[in-house]
């Protein structure tokens, strides 16, 4: 395992190195495309300011009144967006458990108890809609959640707890922009031309530096969340697990956004997917589209999810074959548990690419890695990068295992 371990991190310190050599290399000319702005976390480096979902959070909370700016206006409908799973949430759970919510569960809610339960009840939603830590970015959290902590009496948090919380989001933060700094990534992916140019490695760098990037960004956003949260007394979703050693499309919708898997998993109608592959076709497709639309149902975001419902139910599938009477058993009679180990490293090392490609942010930029690695280099790249991906699967499942 410790072998593993090595040649995982190893590889992501090599590709990483040729993808900062490439930057240094076209940072004039990226400099005049995209507009680098002066760094002032590492002495003479400039950084790249054109990842949308990092540089816009941090300007959320300067004004958000009126939308006189573009960043104003993102927030707005991104803080929107947010309210409307919370107003779900609420307004199901009010059907499901009127009692519970604060209404009557029998009969009409202004027959019975008139308008001031009406005003209880919008003083719970404003409650939960508008508070303040989660509001602009989340984590999700259900109004059931919210509700049974909320009149929860607040343990105190001690200063040790806290100090080491502001701690690791000022790693994570600099880590983030140590990332932006060194490596142009953004700037480099919104360019056809240098996708075609880039190396294998620094091809693979650059894929590996958007997916880790995204995690850390969200690191930071759900840390700092989080933590204001805890000191309330609330317990906020488990921050995001790092993708390198998530290798299924399983594990990455549960393990990486919990607050929207649990959101998805209580109120989009699965339970149909309990009785048939049809149906539960159907289930997973909803949960998707729902996911895609409220996204914003953009081209790329329709294929993103289309490719994450098809990886999730190819595994199900796998899981369904492997877990059969028949199968299992030759699997169980012929292979030692070592091999039936990395067996299931290899299938998931083939996930994982189909993974990284499906969060690359664009169809143009799945379509470009695809065609590099898999089609033109498949006999000089693909071998390579599956071999890697099979050593991050089996530090997954290692880790997965404890």
């Amino acid at each position: 395992m410790t072998a593993y371990w090595i040649l995982s991190f190893s590889s992501h310190l090599c590709s990483f190195y040729q993808l900062h050599r490439f930057s240094k290399e076209h940072e004039v000319i990226l400099d005049r495309e995209v507009q680098l702005e002066r760094g002032f976390l590492i002495w003479g480096f400039k950084k790249d300011p054109t990842d949308f979902e990092y540089f816009f959070p941090l300007k959320m909370h300067e004004t958000w009144l009126v939308h006189t700016s573009e960043d104003q206006y993102y927030l707005l409908i991104f803080s929107t967006a947010v309210c409307s799973l919370r107003c779900i949430s609420f307004c199901l759970e009010l059907c499901w458990h009127p009692l519970q919510a604060g209404g009557p569960n029998h009969c009409p809610l202004l027959e019975v108890k008139g308008l001031k339960t009406l005003i209880f009840q919008f003083y719970k939603l404003t409650a939960f809609c508008f508070y303040h830590p989660l509001f602009y970015n989340g984590p999700i959290v259900t109004y059931r959640d919210f509700s049974e902590q909320i009149d929860k009496p607040v343990c105190k948090v001690s200063a040790v707890f806290v100090l080491s919380g502001i701690l690791r989001v000022c790693v994570w933060w600099c880590l983030a922009k140590f990332m932006i700094h060194v490596m142009y990534m953004h700037a480099i992916q919104s360019n056809e031309s240098y996708l075609e140019m880039l190396p294998p490695w620094a091809l693979g760098g650059l894929a590996l530096a958007l997916v880790q990037f995204f995690y850390v960004n969200y690191l930071v956003l759900f840390g700092v969340v989080s933590l204001l949260v805890r000191l309330d007394g609330l317990e906020p979703p488990k921050l995001p697990r790092c993708v390198s050693i998530m290798y299924s499309f399983t594990g990455m919708w549960g393990h990486f956004d919990m607050g929207l898997d649990k959101w998805l998993i209580r109120y989009v109608p699965l339970g149909v997917s309990r009785h048939g592959v049809f149906r539960k076709l159907i289930s997973t497709a909803l949960a998707f589209g729902f996911v895609c639309f409220w996204h914003g149902c953009h081209d790329y975001l329709q294929y993103w999810a289309l490719l994450n419902w098809i990886g999730v139910l190819v595994e199900n599938v796998l899981a369904l074959l492997v877990s059969s009477r028949s199968l299992h058993h030759i699997i169980v009679s012929r292979l030692s548990p070592r091999m039936q180990r990395r067996g299931l490293a290899l299938i998931s090392a083939l996930s994982t690419a189909f993974l990284i490609l499906s969060n690359l942010g664009g169809i143009h930029v799945g379509r470009i890695f695809w065609k590099r690695l898999f089609v033109q280099g498949w006999s000089s790249v693909a071998v390579p990068v599956v071999a890697f991906l099979y050593c991050f699967a089996q530090v997954g499942i290692e880790w997965d295992m404890r």
